[in-house]
């Protein structure tokens, strides 16, 4: 029996990945958790139902078209199975109006070498989506005797698990400026949460978002669930929505990362790379002044690209900023339409999850520095 699930980064030579859909996607309804997602000024607050079928099939072709490309470099692709998104969830703990979809699959599915994780994610309309990869995972299980599948501990999702007067009284986003650079969110620590696409992979050491949709909860147990792991805890001070780290902070190869300019690492946090000789690059600027349409994500999507091997990347065919940048740091660039498809979930490392990176676990970081973030785990574990 082969090894079908391998992958302890983001740059690695990819072999083996899962592509999204757009099939009976959703706006999905407001709730605690999405309401942050949603910037206040945005045509989308108060919106739901399903996405209009003209804006599916146009994402449904730029996905398609993904896939095209990534087998032409020999890259095997796996699908998921949408289901009928456009139906209530209910559960002992809450009620939602719909789902949301299956395009993203970077949200859901946390890669750790042979362990593929499904997360536990706070957003109440995406508790089912897991189901979607059920048989791509069950089909690794049976190929692989090394796969190891499980889930993260099930949240409850309920009224405890948010700050449910978030949103109260005059709210603008110097408001959530503030707040979020605190590290206060409208997610508690009640239980553990996070989305998978919050977790950077860096071979031994694992960064990982505090933001709206991920708690320090849910770092102490990867850490519990991987000791030999060094976990930390990274924020980035100048987005009023810190959801998802693949906007914000995207290694290209070893030693090369990109920082989004309007949400620069902290000095502190930047110790460890710069004492291992990383460099980190200010992200080039978007070309689009606005989201498409019916988009929740910001224009820095323009930085989340797909890496298919340390000196190959694919970028939205767009952004041209960012495709020069790719260029002039030495990278062969795939230019790839994907607007269409944003709406649906993110740009084209979102649409992705990977199952197969040649490589190792490698040490990136052997030159330790002093870490508040491990500290801090220390005092939450003496509570």
């Amino acid at each position: 029996m082969a090894k079908v699930v391998n992958s302890w980064n983001d740059f690695d030579p990819l072999k083996h990945v899962i592509v999204g859909r757009a099939d009976n996607c959703c706006i999905a309804p407001s709730e605690p958790a999405s309401k942050a997602k949603v910037p206040l000024d945005s045509p989308m607050r108060g919106m739901t139902g399903p996405r209009p079928l003209d804006t599916v099939e146009k994402a449904n072709a730029q996905l398609d078209n993904l896939v095209k490309i990534l087998e032409k470099h020999g890259v095997k692709v796996d699908r998921p199975e949408p289901i009928q998104w456009n139906q209530a969830v209910v559960t002992p703990h809450f009620m939602t109006g719909s789902m949301f979809g299956c395009m993203p699959p970077r949200d859901v599915l946390l890669t750790i070498g042979s362990d593929i994780i499904c997360a536990p994610m706070s957003f109440r309309s995406r508790f089912f989506e897991y189901l979607a990869y059920s048989k791509n995972l069950r089909t690794y299980f049976d190929q692989d005797p090394d796969f190891r599948w499980f889930f993260a501990p099930r949240p409850e999702l309920g009224d405890a698990s948010y700050d449910m007067h978030y949103y109260d009284g005059d709210i603008t986003e110097d408001v959530l400026l503030e707040r979020t650079a605190k590290l206060e969110m409208v997610t508690t620590e009640h239980e553990i949460l996070f989305d998978a696409a919050d977790v950077l992979r860096l071979g031994k050491d694992l960064f990982i978002q505090h933001g709206l949709t991920t708690n320090r909860k849910a770092m102490e147990w990867i850490r519990r669930m991987y000791p030999d792991f060094r976990i930390h805890a990274v924020n980035f001070p100048g987005d009023p929505y810190p959801i998802h780290i693949d906007a914000t902070f995207v290694p290209l190869r070893p030693g090369l990362i990109l920082n989004n300019p309007h949400r620069k690492l902290p000095a502190d946090q930047r110790k460890i790379f710069e004492a291992n000789g990383w460099e980190i690059v200010e992200a080039a600027m978007p070309a689009h002044k606005e989201p498409p349409a019916l988009c929740y994500s910001s224009v820095w999507l323009s930085m989340n690209c797909l890496v298919l091997d340390h000196k190959t990347v694919l970028v939205e065919a767009s952004e041209v900023h960012q495709l020069e940048q790719m260029d002039k740091l030495g990278m062969n660039v795939i230019p790839v339409p994907f607007r269409d498809a944003y709406p649906f979930g993110g740009g084209l490392h979102c649409a992705t999850a990977d199952v197969y990176r040649e490589g190792k676990c490698e040490d990136y970081f052997p030159k330790q520095v002093a870490d508040p973030t491990l500290v801090e785990f220390g005092k939450m574990r003496n509570g």
